[in-house]
């Protein structure tokens, strides 16, 4: 206001006072219940319009906002990637972290053939490395929940972290094979733990799909990677296939920084204070979330996805050397395209994926693998296979973060953390528990059978999601979740609705 208005009031001015007077005495006279609602309005708008928030509020482990920053509609607030310095700082140790995810997974593949040599063993006995971390990743499955009620996001970064150093640290030292699938149990607990935590966490964040994406693109990003080093440093170094593990260990050891750093104001109370608010205090186990169907179809869904993916990933250079006759160093290098392939898939098709609908997205890149699989089983070249395993990598990349982002719209808020951080670990022992199956009976039938069996998988997987509830149209899954559909709901309402026709024609 100027100086010349700052005397005495004019006419207008004194009628303005006296509305605002009279608007004073209106909203005074208003029921306790309006004016507190208003107030808790204004305080949610406040609380909305503020750039940042404290690193208490930033642990929550749902992603979800503190108190008081609920939605006009009363659902609560999605918190941004970008919100504050801390959330971005925790989301880059999360992709770091995946990165390094990848580059451990990757390279078992590329690495295979020359550990076989190097210890004289068989098909049979060199898929434990596939094996053993399915055991380490059962047991974080199981505990997931736990460590976050009672240890807080910052108990999964430091348990996570030290463990998979553990198992790299062995695998440094290059010791009897025996030792080497206790080893990668180590690192399958920590991996476990990392999928579980870190899936929950940024699935229930604002553009889930996209952010998912960039995260589970970080991890393909490892894995195209981690096979590129160590192909690099044993057929033009002359180097043995353990002195990879160096290059791992070092990367690992910056990881546990990033990730314990950022992840250190996570704690248990800030964790339990977050879902106190969404369930009434009580705490949601894993024992209740394994009582309902959803939560084991999307961990046997994923545990078939990983286990095509990583069968792929890691019988893909002994196919190449074996039945397609590829020189060695190429042969590396498909490995390579596929995860590349993956990579972008999961960063390109992220942005779609939401915008036409997660189920009807996930039903149609399902739907080409199954047929660049056939491809790439009955086409007997090296460059054809090549091209087709890219594309297989391509198409296969969103489905993880796909499914992630359906059940975080299927599933109450409250069971996010424990329902889908079982399945992640859970379906994560796919990477070990398939390729372990394909190295038995690859011992007594050839490598070739990795086609067959990863086609047998993709369309079990396929029949899977289409019992998701939600139908094919964008929108179906919140519809579902307000309907209370369950498992099957329009496969169903399809054989219901077939009989009908059916004794109508009749």
């Amino acid at each position: 206001m100027s100086e010349k208005n700052q005397g005495d009031p004019s006419p207008v001015q004194r009628q303005q006072d006296g509305d605002q007077t009279h608007i004073s005495e209106k909203k005074s006279e208003l029921p306790a219940t309006t004016a507190t609602t208003r107030t808790e309005g204004e305080r949610a708008s406040k609380t909305a319009s503020n750039s940042s928030i404290t690193d208490e509020e930033a642990a929550v482990g749902s992603s979800i906002a503190p108190p008081g920053s609920d939605d006009v509609d009363g659902s609560p607030k999605l918190v941004r990637w970008n919100e504050s310095g801390a959330i971005m700082y925790r989301f880059v140790a999360t992709n770091n972290s995946f990165i390094l995810k990848g580059m451990s997974d990757g390279v078992t593949g590329a690495l295979i053939p020359y550990i076989e040599t190097y210890y004289n063993i068989t098909y049979t006995v060199v898929s434990l490395v596939f094996l053993a971390p399915f055991v380490g990743y059962l047991v974080a499955s199981l505990v997931n929940g736990m460590v976050h009620h009672y240890a807080g996001q910052r108990g999964v970064a430091v348990m996570a972290s030290f463990s998979r150093v553990a198992g790299l640290l062995t695998l440094v030292f290059h010791p009897p094979y025996p030792v080497l699938p206790v080893a990668m149990l180590f690192v399958g607990f920590g991996n476990g733990l990392e999928d579980s935590a870190w899936n929950a966490w940024v699935g229930n964040m604002h553009n889930a799909n996209e952010l998912l994406g960039i995260m589970h693109g970080a991890y393909g990003l490892g894995a195209t990677i981690g096979p590129l080093i160590a192909t690099a440093m044993i057929t033009k170094g002359g180097l043995q296939w353990y002195t990879y593990y160096y290059v791992q260990l070092g990367a690992d050891v910056v990881g546990v920084t990033l990730l314990i750093t950022s992840f250190w104001g996570a704690t248990a109370k800030a964790y339990r204070e977050s879902h106190k608010v969404h369930n009434g205090g009580q705490r949601t186990t894993t024992r209740q979330v394994l009582r309902k169907p959803f939560t084991w179809l999307l961990a046997v869904f994923l545990l078939g996805y990983v286990g095509a993916e990583v069968s792929l990933g890691g019988w893909i250079v002994t196919f190449m050397l074996r039945v397609r006759n590829a020189e060695p160093f190429i042969a590396g290098l498909s490995v390579t395209f596929f995860w590349l392939g993956l990579t972008v898939g999961r960063v390109v098709l992220g942005f779609i994926t939401g915008r036409i609908g997660e189920k009807l997205a996930i039903t149609i890149y399902l739907g080409l693998t199954v047929v660049l699989q056939v491809l790439y089983w009955l086409v007997p070249t090296f460059a054809a296979s090549a091209v087709f395993v890219t594309f297989l990598g391509f198409f296969l990349g969103p489905l993880f973060p796909g499914a992630i982002v359906a059940a975080t719209k299927l599933l109450p808020s409250d069971q996010h953390v424990s329902a889908i951080g079982f399945a992640c670990a859970f379906g994560g022992g796919g990477a070990a528990l398939v390729p372990f199956a394909v190295g038995a009976i690859a011992e007594i039938k050839g490598v070739y059978v990795l086609q067959p069996i990863v086609l047998a998988i993709l369309v079990t997987i396929l029949l899977l999601w289409l019992a998701f509830p939600g139908g094919l149209r964008r929108g179906g899954l919140e519809r579902a979740r307000e309907n209370q559909e369950g498992v099957g709901h329009e496969i169903g309402q399809a054989i219901r609705w077939a009989k009908v026709k059916a004794g109508k024609t009749a």
